[in-house]
C-alpha cells in the first residue's frame, strides 16, 4: 500500500516530468517577454512561483518544496538571468518579513520564565557546534586561529529551524514549551554570533598574550607548505593571491621580477606550483610565516588580502621584522587609508578611488585635456591620499571610528612628561616607529584628540599618545619616554651588518663601548630575524647580526669599517 508521501510524490512527478517544464514554461515566458513589459514579466514570474508552490502544497509536498521547484523550473528558461535580476530586490523584503514574523512568534515572558534552561541550551548549541566545526576546519590544513573563527561564525542555529519547528508543532511532535525553547534558542544564537565575530580580533589578541594558549595559536600558524629557497633575495612578496594579487603577480613577473606569494588557499598553491612561483602556504598575518618570507632581503611587500584586520596585522608585523621594507597596501574602505599610512605603508591603494581616477583621466583626455595636466592632476590626488575626492566630512574619523580602524591591534595611551627626551621633537625627529616598532595613532592635548598626527606634529609636555604595538614595542616606547634610550633627533641612522672578521664579533655592547669610542649609539639589534630594540649593555653582537646605529655621519663611517671589514682575500 502506498504511503501518502509516495502518492503525492508520484502525482507531482507526473506533473513535473510530463513535459511542463519543457513544453509549457519556456513558450509562456517567451510570450511574456515579447510584450516588452517589465511589470508583466515580474508578475508572471511571481505568479509562476506562487502557483507551483500552491500546487505542491495541495498534493502534500509543502509550499517550501514548491518554491524550490519553481526556482529550478525558471532556471532552465533562457530568461532565467533576467528573472533573477527582477526578483532579487524582493529577496531582502521577504527576508525582512521573515524575521519580523519570527520575532512575533517569540514570547518574551516565556523566555524570561525559562531563562535558566534557555542559557543552558544556548551554551550547549554554540559550544557544541564550535567543538564540531573547529576540528573539521583544522583537518583541511587551516591554522587553529582560522578554525576557531569559523567555529564562532557558524555556531548558531540556522533560520530554517523556525520552519522545521513550526511544522513539528503543527504535527504535534513539539509541545508548546519545546517549541518556545527551540525558537528562543535559535533567536538568541542568531543575535549573539555577529557580536562574537566582531569581537574575535580582541578575543584572540588577549588569548595570544596567555603563555600556553598563545604558544599553541602561534605554533598552528606556522607555514604548512613551503616552496622558498633559503638563499632567496631581491624578491617581491605578495600577500594574498585573489583577483588583485593574481593580476599584480602577472604584472611583476612580466617585468622580470622575482615573486614570492603568501596565501592559505590550497587551490591557489596548485596554481603557483604549475607556474613555478615561490610560495608560502599559510596566514600572511602570522609572524612565523612572515619570517619564512625573508622580508629583510626582499625589495618590497604588497598586501592584497580580503580581510581588513589581517591586512593591518600583516603590515604591522612585517615592518617589525623589516623596518625599512617598502610596503604597498590595498585599502578596503575610505577609513582605512590614514590608518595604513600611519602603520608604515609607503603607498595605500583604494580600488574604488583608483577606478574613479582612471575613468576621469580617460574622459578628460578624450575631451581634449593635455596629457601632462591630466597626469599631474591624478598624481596630486594620489599624493593627497584621495582627500580631495573624499565625500564631505569623511576626511577625518570620529573617536568611535578610530577604535574600529585599529581593530585587532594592541594599543595603549602614554603620558608625555616634561622631562621626557621626546618633548620639543616632531614625530619625524622622534622616529618612534623605527626605534620601538610602535606607531603613534593619536595625540590627545587639552581634551582634544588629534587623530593621525602628521610627522611635523611637535610633541609637548602633557600630551597623551596612543601607541599601537605589542607588549615588547610598548615597553620599548616606555623606555624611550623615560629617557633610557635617546631618539635620533634627526641624526643619521643606518643598518650595519656584523660580518666575518669584525673585531667586535662576539663582544657585548659594553665591551665594544661604541658610544664612548665613536659617539655612536646602537638603537636596535636584529638577530635571526628577531629585533631587539634598545639592547642592554650585555647584548652580544654576533656575525650576521644587523645593528641600527645612530650618530654623526663621519662616526658611522668609522663604525662601518669596524663592523664590515673588507675581505683582503677578495681584493
Amino acid at each position: 500500500m502506498e504511503s501518502s508521501w509516495d502518492l503525492s510524490s508520484r502525482r507531482f512527478s507526473s506533473l513535473w516530468g510530463g513535459g511542463g517544464r519543457v513544453w509549457v514554461i519556456p513558450p509562456l515566458m517567451q510570450r511574456v517577454a515579447r510584450t516588452g513589459s517589465q511589470e508583466l514579466f515580474v508578475l508572471s514570474v511571481f505568479a509562476l512561483c506562487l502557483g507551483v508552490a500552491l500546487l505542491t502544497a495541495t498534493v502534500g509536498l509543502g509550499i517550501e518544496m514548491g518554491a524550490f521547484v519553481a526556482g529550478l523550473m525558471i532556471s532552465e528558461v533562457e530568461y532565467a538571468d533576467q528573472a533573477l535580476h527582477s526578483v532579487l530586490p524582493m529577496r531582502d523584503v521577504f527576508a525582512t518579513l521573515f524575521f519580523a514574523s519570527i520575532g512575533m512568534l517569540i514570547d518574551p515572558g516565556f523566555l524570561q520564565g525559562n531563562l535558566g534552561i534557555l542559557v543552558g541550551l544556548v551554551a550547549i548549541v554554540m559550544l557544541g557546534k564550535a567543538l564540531i566545526v573547529t576540528p573539521l576546519v583544522t583537518l583541511f590544513g587551516y591554522p587553529l586561529k582560522t578554525a576557531l573563527i569559523v567555529g564562532l561564525g557558524i555556531n548558531q542555529i540556522g533560520e530554517f529551524s523556525f520552519v522545521l519547528a513550526g511544522a513539528a508543532q503543527e504535527l504535534e511532535l513539539f509541545s508548546p514549551q519545546l517549541y518556545g525553547l527551540t525558537t528562543g534558542t535559535t533567536a538568541v544564537t542568531l543575535v549573539i554570533t555577529p557580536f562574537l565575530l566582531k569581537a574575535s580580533p580582541q578575543i584572540f589578541s588577549r588569548l595570544e598574550r596567555l603563555p600556553w594558549v598563545g604558544s599553541i595559536l602561534r605554533a598552528s600558524q606556522a607555514p604548512r607548505t613551503i616552496a622558498v629557497e633559503e638563499s632567496i633575495s631581491g624578491h617581491i612578496v605578495v600577500a594574498g593571491f585573489g583577483r588583485v594579487g593574481q593580476t599584480l603577480v602577472r604584472l611583476l613577473r612580466s617585468q622580470g621580477h622575482k615573486v614570492l606569494v603568501i596565501d592559505n588557499n590550497e587551490a591557489t598553491m596548485q596554481t603557483l606550483r604549475e607556474q613555478k612561483i615561490s610560495y608560502l602556504y599559510g596566514d600572511a598575518s602570522s609572524e612565523l610565516v612572515l619570517q619564512k618570507a625573508y622580508l629583510s632581503r626582499a625589495k618590497a611587500l604588497a598586501i592584497a588580502l580580503p580581510d581588513p584586520s589581517a591586512t593591518r596585522l600583516t603590515l604591522k608585523r612585517a615592518l617589525s621584522l623589516a623596518p625599512e621594507l617598502d610596503v604597498t597596501v590595498r585599502a578596503h574602505v575610505n577609513q582605512e587609508i590614514d590608518t595604513l599610512y600611519h602603520l608604515g605603508a609607503q603607498e595605500v591603494v583604494q580600488p574604488e578611488f583608483e577606478a574613479s581616477l582612471e575613468m576621469g583621466a580617460h574622459m578628460l583626455l578624450s575631451l581634449g585635456g593635455a596629457t601632462s595636466q591630466v597626469q599631474q592632476l591624478v598624481k596630486t590626488y594620489r599624493a593627497g591620499r584621495y582627500r580631495a575626492i573624499l565625500p564631505e566630512g569623511q576626511d577625518h574619523l570620529a573617536p568611535a571610528q578610530l577604535e574600529t580602524a585599529v581593530e585587532g591591534l594592541e594599543g595603549e595611551w602614554f603620558n608625555l612628561k616634561a622631562n621626557s627626551p621626546l618633548v620639543g621633537l616632531t614625530l619625524a625627529q622622534a622616529d618612534i616607529r623605527r626605534l620601538t616598532g610602535g606607531t603613534v595613532m593619536a595625540n590627545r592635548r587639552s581634551k582634544r584628540v588629534n587623530r593621525y598626527p602628521s610627522p611635523q606634529t611637535v610633541l609637548e609636555a602633557g600630551d597623551q599618545l596612543l601607541l599601537i604595538g605589542n607588549v615588547a614595542e610598548r615597553n620599548a616606547f616606555r623606555e624611550l619616554l623615560m629617557g633610557k634610550a635617546q631618539p635620533s633627533a634627526g641624526r643619521p641612522e643606518h643598518w650595519l651588518e656584523v660580518r666575518e672578521g669584525s673585531p667586535i664579533a662576539g663582544q657585548t655592547l659594553a665591551q665594544a663601548n661604541l658610544l664612548h669610542q665613536y659617539g655612536v649609539m646602537v638603537q636596535a639589534i636584529e638577530h635571526n630575524k628577531h629585533l631587539s630594540r634598545f639592547p642592554d649593555a650585555d647584548s652580544v653582537m654576533q656575525v650576521g647580526d644587523r645593528l641600527l646605529v645612530c650618530g654623526k655621519a663621519e662616526d658611522i663611517k668609522q663604525v662601518r669599517k669596524l663592523l664590515e671589514p673588507i675581505d683582503q682575500s677578495k681584493q
